[in-house]
């Protein structure tokens, strides 16, 4: 293969050349072997890693393998399927990845190719193999002038954030960033779920907002790992796909888990996710505040190729603000802890039928009059309202004593425990309109309950 011009000497900047990424339009990708002989063959993915390096979908050992492992120089063709113009990289191999956040975001996509193809059961990336960019050629031919677009992205990201910025109160702030989505962006199904790090079960995702669906989905989970939403958490890395894909199937995930693990009982304790029933588009991006992942913004669209990658570079750039804007209402409204209150007011009785609360101790889950209500962290912050409150007449709390309280689990000062508040806040009126959390201050809440509370403990 002829030696290309260094890259610097480039014009053309690899970032310019993104809408080629996109695999609407396959890719070729050519290499030698040792004696010289050529092979050309179309490729599934050719990924874009940064301003220097793509990566390409490793999925069988062929004759395209053999010759990069052993020279490992090949060059590849792509096309701007928006213009039809073309563009020649000249490639070094480097390493091939088959675990981590950039195998994981190329597997999730290729699902997607997959499916829309009809190749689900043929395509299976094993690894990612990353290439560094030497040169970059035009290839001389006919092409179309770009389309117009219709805002900048970056306009865009100015609103949205001033909208995020404005917020002092968490619950608005998670309510108003799915709305911003839907006005400004067109964006129509959207979730916010943070992760719950604490409690007697392993870290998983938590339902606190959703927009656009018939039903709330208000306490529905994901562990870390499964379907779109998941993976995008475990690996903290954005996943955007393109098309249907039954593997990457958020509502699946929770069943699938507890089938394997031999507890199908416990499905009828598991709230449905919301949303589309086949996502033709979807887009999952980690929040994380100070490296660690507290939870994950997550799109969707019933169209094909709703999402771009422009589409994923606002969003990774608006939950970092997301983010720096939990953690400083976190920090606020612990600057604001209160102390208890000895002398609050009690309570008038209440009357008419009782309320009967079930509390399971393995996960502390909750069932009011045998319907399930939530379980986990939130689980436990409920059963020790009711049990304060049916045992005391006690009503007025406080952030602080959830904080210091270790029979609640919590870890430690960092944990989305507002949130867990805002969830049982929404929860209650959903399933029991007669128990509500009414926050009264900045730390503060009320538990109040309309009725006579009966208590159960299965232990």
């Amino acid at each position: 293969m002829s030696a290309a011009p260094p890259f610097d000497e480039d014009p053309v900047p690899l970032l310019a050349l993104r809408p080629c990424f996109e695999g609407v339009i396959p890719s070729l990708l050519a290499s030698c072997s040792l004696d010289g002989t050529p092979n050309v063959t179309y490729v599934s993915q050719v990924h874009y890693v940064d301003s220097r390096h793509v990566a390409l979908s490793f999925q069988f050992f062929n004759k395209t393998r053999e010759n990069v492992l052993l020279h490992p120089y090949a060059s590849v063709l792509v096309v701007d399927p928006r213009t039809g113009k073309r563009w020649r990289l000249a490639l070094r191999y480097l390493r091939t990845e088959d675990s981590g956040p950039l195998f994981e975001s190329m597997r999730a996509r290729l699902a997607g190719i997959a499916s829309h193809t009809g190749m689900a059961g043929v395509f299976r990336l094993r690894g990612s193999d990353v290439y560094r960019v030497e040169a970059i050629e035009t290839v001389p031919g006919p092409s179309a002038p770009p389309p117009e677009t219709s805002c900048s992205p970056l306009t865009l990201l100015r609103a949205l954030a001033s909208r995020i910025a404005a917020h002092a109160d968490l619950a608005t702030l998670l309510d108003d960033t799915l709305a911003a989505l839907a006005s400004e962006l067109g964006i129509a199904h959207s979730m916010l779920l943070l992760l719950d790090a604490g409690g007697k079960r392993t870290p998983r995702l938590f339902m606190v907002a959703s927009c656009g669906y018939d039903s709330s989905g208000l306490g529905s989970e994901i562990p870390l790992g499964q379907g779109v939403i998941g993976v995008a958490a475990a690996q903290r890395t954005p996943i955007r796909i393109s098309h249907f894909t039954a593997e990457y199937s958020y509502g699946r995930a929770i069943a699938e888990e507890i089938r394997a693990s031999g507890q199908a009982e416990q499905l009828e304790s598991e709230i449905p996710l919301p949303g589309l029933p086949a996502p033709r588009s979807q887009l999952a991006v980690p929040i994380v505040v100070t490296d660690q992942v507290v939870g994950v913004l997550y799109a969707e669209s019933a169209e094909d190729e709703f999402f771009s990658f422009e589409h994923e570079d606002l969003l990774v750039a608006l939950s970092s603000q997301l983010g720096a804007s939990i953690a400083l209402l976190r920090l606020a409204a612990e600057s604001h802890d209160a102390v208890p209150d000895a002398a609050a007011p009690e309570a008038a009785p209440a009357a008419g039928s009782p309320v009967r609360l079930r509390h399971y101790a393995v996960n502390d889950s909750i069932f009011i009059d045998d319907e399930y209500l939530i379980k986990g962290v939130a689980g436990a912050i409920l059963w020790k309202l009711a049990r304060e409150h049916a045992a005391g007449r006690r009503t007025e709390f406080t952030n602080r004593e959830l904080r210091l309280d270790p029979s609640l689990h919590l870890p430690d000062i960092s944990d989305n425990r507002e949130a867990r508040l805002i969830l049982l806040a929404r929860r209650l009126p959903e399933r029991c309109p007669r128990l509500r959390i009414v926050k009264t201050g900045r730390g503060r809440f009320r538990f109040e309950a309309d009725a006579p509370l009966l208590l159960e403990d299965a232990a």
